[in-house]
């Protein structure tokens, strides 16, 4: 099967899907970054290289510095407004508006200054709809209209710059701009989304953004990746009030090439964006995050088979939720993309309206988990630790199954929008769940052999599994492992607890590897069409040579030829074409490689210059003064291969050295030259099975089909004609 036509290009990229994206991003060259900053390192003197050293020292830590605080800022202004958004969809404070419920009766058991909008709960019903709607309308509209980039998590875009593309406008001050406004709104109108994915692109932004403003990291991608990776774990930082957590999610999940030097810049720009948002204490209770709790009683062996089930939960969750989650997205590409607006209202709509009715949707997702996570030791005066056990249960299930609907629905619509925390809400009130039924198990057979290693009043603690639930279903949706149990430890000081989180997150990663295809972030990189060759997986094209990945038609620039390289030729050649560079051969007829030229570079010489179209062009080292030296922009040593080499083997060089493009020769001719995106192209193309979209299109049909209904039954309930809205 031919993969490309006559001229070289890929054929049938239109049809597939997992491609579309790929010129949007840019290929970075690691392997030339490297050797321009040696280079320039060269030309320095001793004595100027360590003044210019331990500016440059002091420099880095000074930006790091700047970005942290900036980072902290953000997070701590975001969770101000998130809190006060929140309440105000149930009501407002006397003292002043800008108080949310906690701040209005701080420090009060019953209080005389928060009051509801209504005093008949229908009113209030309705009111919470409509400003959940007016929220969610906001945050669209804005999102659209100014930068459509800030919608979504951004996770899988940031690993694919990470790993050495570039993409315009991703990371701009656009971008965190809107993305730091709309992202308090959309938590607030109450949707089943998070703002921990949204917090790594504002994070990352900022890293960007701050570290152009420098002209030695805006030259350098290889300083960038350090400021962007850093700001990665900052972002996670502040999301979860978790340092460490930050620094192992940059490890585990963002940077496929990490270096030691860059570990303790995670941790330095991690400490700073923290400390910073502690100093605003944006809940004046010094905590970083509101679901922060310490458990204080050992587990039990007999628990730990709970602890599998649990496990088991979080693995098949994560299995299922991005099985459907992906399907819901596509059907949302294929016939929702023009009503973006109407899609996320209808979201609030439905979203608010059931909500409203189940105690653990109604309010903000932290605050249910504040409220699951909990003891029931007697001095608390919660809802949960009153209910009857009946009632609680059927409203822990609902919200269990509610919430999975709603973060299928609702993840990937045209809003920032995270699945951290709904995911962790989701394991949160099933945890709860079975630990309210185990309660109950307990308190009727107190006396079963089972139990009599327990020697305490708390042989139960249903709090303690809806934590565990959490981890499950956290590592569940993004295949982590020790990111999320170090995030647990550090969100709730449950040290006591080790050996059971292990346990759980232990049997989700075994379910996740056996029949799962990774993280959510990880399957979005391949449905969306995102350049991405992973390291953590193991690579198999079973192809003996390289010859059908790699592009055979080529424009080389000779040295020697029959019909010499003018300038004028060569502008035109640089004007017709988009390549980022040109191989230099010998000649036409014996096609050695001798180099490789940018066309950056050629440009940046014509700059400023006129000359004649009719000069010869001299690409050789040999000096000629009748002819236009260009020698000096050729780089003589290409990264090169045999044709004979296994594709496996030109990915791991790609993942490991990094090059934008690897020139192809045969006995020393060139015969080819293939690229990162020429790799997943082609392994994308042959295992590319045309699928007709049954499932999308049914399900369009049934909405068009009731939309229909709907108007006819309107139309004839209001005017006797059933055709007026139609």
């Amino acid at each position: 099967m031919e993969l490309r036509d006559r001229e070289g290009k890929w054929k049938n990229q239109q049809s597939i899907n997992e491609v579309k994206r790929f010129d949007e991003f840019v290929t970075i060259d690691w392997v030339e970054d490297e050797l321009i900053n040696h280079k320039n390192s060269q030309t320095e003197t001793l004595q100027s290289s360590l003044k210019i050293k331990l500016f440059s020292f002091i420099r880095n830590w000074l930006v790091l510095s700047l970005m942290g605080v900036t980072i902290g800022l953000i997070a701590g202004s975001l969770n101000v407004i998130t809190a006060w958004l929140a309440s105000v969809r149930f009501g407002y404070c006397s003292k002043g508006f800008y108080l949310n419920e906690t701040f209005c009766c701080y420090q009060q058991g019953h209080c005389d200054s928060w009051h509801t909008w209504w005093p008949y709960e229908t009113l209030n019903y309705f009111q919470y709809i409509l400003i959940s709607m007016f929220l969610a309308y906001l945050t669209t509209t804005i999102v659209l209209r100014y930068s459509p980039l800030a919608a979504g998590s951004g996770i899988s875009e940031i690993k694919c710059i990470v790993s050495g593309f570039s993409m315009r406008g991703f990371l701009g001050w656009s971008t965190l701009l809107i993305k730091s406004i709309t992202l308090p709104l959309a938590i607030g109108s109450g949707l089943s989304i998070g703002k921990e994915g949204p917090s790594v692109h504002y994070a990352v932004s900022v890293g960007n953004s701050i570290g152009k403003l420098f002209e030695k990291y805006r030259k350098s991608a290889s300083k960038a990746r350090e400021f962007l990776t850093a700001t990665s774990a900052a972002g996670v930082a502040v999301a979860f009030g978790s340092p460490m957590g930050g620094v192992l999610f940059s490890m585990e999940e963002i940077s496929n090439v990490f270096q030691l030097s860059t570990i303790f810049k995670s941790y330095f720009c991690s400490l700073v964006a923290v400390s910073t948002l502690a100093t605003i204490n944006p809940f004046r209770s010094g905590q970083l995050v509101m679901f922060e709790v310490v458990y204080d009683t050992d587990w039990h062996y007999y628990e730990i088979p709970v602890y599998i089930l649990l496990g088991l939960f979080g693995g098949f969750y994560g299995i299922v939720e991005s099985k459907f989650n992906i399907m819901w997205v596509s059907f949302r590409k294929q016939y929702l993309t023009n009503f973006a607006v109407r899609e996320v209202l209808l979201l609030a709509l439905f979203t608010s309206s059931i909500s409203y009715f189940n105690q653990f949707l109604k309010i903000d997702m932290t605050e249910s988990m504040q409220i699951l996570f909990n003891e029931c030791n007697g001095i608390n005066d919660l809802k949960i630790c009153k209910s009857n056990s009946g009632s609680l249960i059927v409203s822990l299930f609902m919200a269990t199954v509610i919430r999975m609907l709603l973060i299928i629905i609702t993840y990937g619509c045209k809003i920032p929008a995270g699945i951290f925390v709904p995911s962790m809400a989701v394991g949160a009130t099933f945890g709860r769940l079975v630990g309210v039924l185990m309660e109950m198990f307990y308190n009727k057979n107190p006396d079963l052999f089972i139990f009599k290693n327990c020697t305490t009043d708390k042989c139960v603690i249903p709090g303690t599994y809806a934590f565990l639930g959490s981890a499950a279903t956290l590592s569940g949706i993004t295949h982590l492992t020790v990111t999320v149990i170090v995030i647990m430890f550090e969100l709730t000081g449950a040290i006591r607890y080790i050996i059971p989180t292990m346990i759980v997150v232990g049997v989700t990663k075994f379910i996740g590897d056996k029949w799962g295809k990774g993280g959510i972030a990880d399957q979005m990189i391949t449905f969306n069409g995102l350049p991405l060759i992973d390291p953590k997986e193991d690579i198999s094209f079973n192809l003996n040579s390289v010859e059908k990945a790699m592009s055979n038609v080529l424009i080389a620039l000779p040295v020697i030829s029959d019909t010499p390289l003018t300038v004028g030729k060569l502008k035109s050649i640089i004007g017709k074409n988009d390549y980022r560079g040109y191989p230099v051969i010998d000649n036409e007829f014996t096609p050695k490689i001798s180099g490789f030229v940018n066309t950056s570079d050629i440009r940046y010489f014509f700059e400023n210059r006129e000359l004649p179209d009719e000069m010869v062009v001299n690409l050789s080292k040999t000096h000629n003064d009748e002819q236009l030296n260009m020698g000096e922009l050729v780089n003589p040593c290409p990264l090169t291969i045999s044709s004979n080499t296994t594709l496996e083997y030109v990915a791991e060089i790609f993942v490991k050295l990094g090059p934008r493009y690897i020139l192809v020769e045969s006995d020393g001719c060139l015969v080819g030259l293939i690229t990162r995106k020429d790799v997943l192209r082609y392994e994308h193309s042959v295992h590319h099975k045309p699928q007709e979209p049954q499932f999308e299109r049914k399900l369009w049909d049934l909405l068009v089909s009731t939309s229909v209904d709907i108007k006819r039954k309107l139309g004839q309930l209001i005017s006797n004609d059933p055709t007026r809205f139609l």
